[in-house]
């Protein structure tokens, strides 16, 4: 089986726990493993034959089960008050697969998203996602908000001002959003306010205003994560070509682009919305100017950064549409935009929320970041994970963004016979040291990083440490893929396709904004459940991986 596409970063995170138990949910005659949560003491995961068989809709199935299992879930009202369906498709396997956001009075509950899946005969086989429980109790609920969104805007806007010491260039107007933000015990309503900008260093900031009080609970910064579809620059009367180019590491390659007017675009209009490559001309603004070119020959030692942006999304875009049938990161044919050259000596890569971005690094630290295949893949998986589980940038969920990045970049490395290795930027990382990386997912130990749950990264430094702890769940999918024994748990390896196959799924279709390593587990194992049956090699195999690494 095949399936789809991709994006990088470099830190460590971490949550509880959760418990396994059995017990009969509703009227399914079939006992269910329940996955409690330890944060929040509602299910984080729940599998088996939740309903009998029905031939109502997959909705009504899903909404009927939760009002039976009010209890259980915490919630007080009907479930079709209580969740709104932002998603439902039919899968490959058959299932029928709804992405529910929580809501409390038409308001959402940030973060708070829960998966489920209805089969052929109309049975309900997992829900995923633990929900915020008690909100009618919430005292600070019932007081309502008195912010307007402008003084919410403005109160994230004076404190980012505060903290970078400069008034921010904005790429596009601050947004904002009024939402349930839930912190331990305490509920409120919130302006979720989104700032994001390049200078005086780039940012994708969500505060967290308090709507009554105007104070500020929280704030996360979500550089990592894309969209917007570029015209053609000479209207629609070019033809496309196939032009060459030497990329960073002095490899020649084949270039899509666009010929109009006697110039030469690298703008690839044969895969989904198009690629288009960019030149920031070592400025900050994006995205700066399509590359243009005379001759459709990109030899210059300037251009190689460009060729290797436009050839490397090339390659990730169809990874991802020829194993699974995935039509760019949103899968809906969004353009991929890259722009190269950004800043001057700017040792990073990064996907804004819009599109990649690429420095030339110092020389030192790094070169062209564009020229290494898994930091093209790191960097446009973060655009996928956006768009389907999308994962909070911090602690445990931001340590699984970080992680899944990695591993599909690798297997998109492995896939394209690009020189594969379970190192991450090893080709354009420190280019005077010899056998170096960003991070190792066979070894995480080998750049510091942990590699067992028990020797976590604890602290607060980089968003809860989402590059760090990205070594524990990395050394599992490695574990998967190749087995291996770890910490006296011997794991038999299934392959990288399938490794691929079952994180993908775990990704796309069960995951959820507030997901722990213990929730990837139990979506890991339903996934291989749902591929390869509940009896199998497989399942056996990833339940060794997240013993190996000390995920319950």
């Amino acid at each position: 089986m095949k399936k789809q596409l991709l994006v990088l970063g470099l830190a460590a995170g971490l949550v509880a726990s959760p418990i396994l138990s059995q017990e009969t949910l509703g009227a399914a005659d079939v006992h269910e493993k329940i996955k409690w949560s330890q944060k929040v003491g509602t299910p984080e995961f729940v599998a088996g034959k939740l309903t009998k068989p029905s031939s109502k809709n997959a909705e009504e199935v899903v909404f009927g089960y939760i009002n039976e299992n009010r209890t259980k879930f915490k919630v007080s009202g009907e479930a079709k008050t209580s969740f709104i369906v932002k998603e439902q498709k039919k899968d490959e396997l058959g299932y029928t697969y709804l992405r529910l956001q929580q809501v409390y009075k038409g308001t959402p509950v940030y973060g708070a998203v829960m998966t489920a899946h209805v089969d052929g005969e109309g049975v309900l086989t997992a829900v995923s996602g633990a929900v915020q429980p008690d909100l009618d109790q919430k005292g600070a609920l019932k007081a309502g908000g008195k912010l307007k969104k402008q003084e919410a805007t403005t109160v994230a806007e004076q404190d980012l001002i505060e903290s970078l010491g400069s008034t921010p260039e904005y790429e596009y107007a601050p947004k904002s959003e009024l939402v349930i933000f839930v912190d331990g015990e305490e509920a409120h309503y919130a302006y979720q306010v989104n700032l994001n900008f390049l200078s005086p260093e780039p940012g994708n900031w969500n505060y967290f205003v308090d709507a009554v009080t105007g104070k500020v609970l929280n704030k996360i910064n979500e550089i990592h994560t894309a969209k917007g579809k570029p015209g053609k620059p000479g209207g629609n009367n070019g033809t496309d070509e196939v032009g060459t180019g030497i990329g960073v590491l002095g490899g020649q390659k084949s270039l899509n682009t666009y010929l109009s007017s006697s110039t030469y675009y690298l703008q690839d209009n044969t895969r989904g919305g198009g690629i288009f490559t960019y030149d920031a001309n070592q400025r900050t603004r994006l995205p700066g100017s399509l590359w243009a070119d005379d001759d459709n020959v990109l030899n210059a030692s300037y251009d190689g950064a460009a060729v290797d942006a436009h050839h490397y999304a090339g390659v990730t875009y169809d990874y991802y549409m020829n194993v699974f049938n995935r039509d760019s990161y949103d899968g809906k044919g969004a353009p991929l935009e890259s722009t190269v050259h950004y800043s001057r000596s700017y040792n990073n890569a990064f996907w804004n929320g819009r599109q990649m971005v690429y420095g030339d690094g110092d020389g030192s630290t790094f070169i062209p970041l564009s020229g290494s295949l898994d930091v093209v893949a790191h960097e446009l998986t973060h655009a996928v994970t956006d768009t389907t589980a999308d994962l909070i940038y911090s602690y445990e969920s931001g340590a699984i963004n970080e992680a899944m990045s990695d591993i599909f970049g690798t297997l998109v490395e492995f896939e394209a016979n690009n020189n594969p290795d379970w190192e991450m930027g090893e080709d354009v990382y420190t280019p005077g040291v010899r056998n170096d990386a960003l991070r190792s997912l066979s070894d995480p130990t080998k750049y510091n990083d942990p590699d067992h749950y028990s020797v976590r990264y604890t602290g607060s430094g980089d968003n809860g440490g989402v590059h760090i702890n990205s070594g524990i769940i990395n050394k599992a999918a490695y574990l998967l893929s190749e087995g291996g024994s770890h910490y006296g748990v011997t794991v038999r390896g299934i392959g990288q396709d399938k490794l691929g196959d079952i994180f993908y799924r775990s990704l796309t279709q069960y995951l959820t904004p507030s997901s722990s390593f213990s929730h990837l587990r139990a979506t890991a194992v339903q996934s291989a459940t749902d591929l390869y049956g509940a009896g199998s090699a497989e399942v056996t195999s990833v339940n060794q991986a997240f013993d190996a690494v000390g995920i319950e």
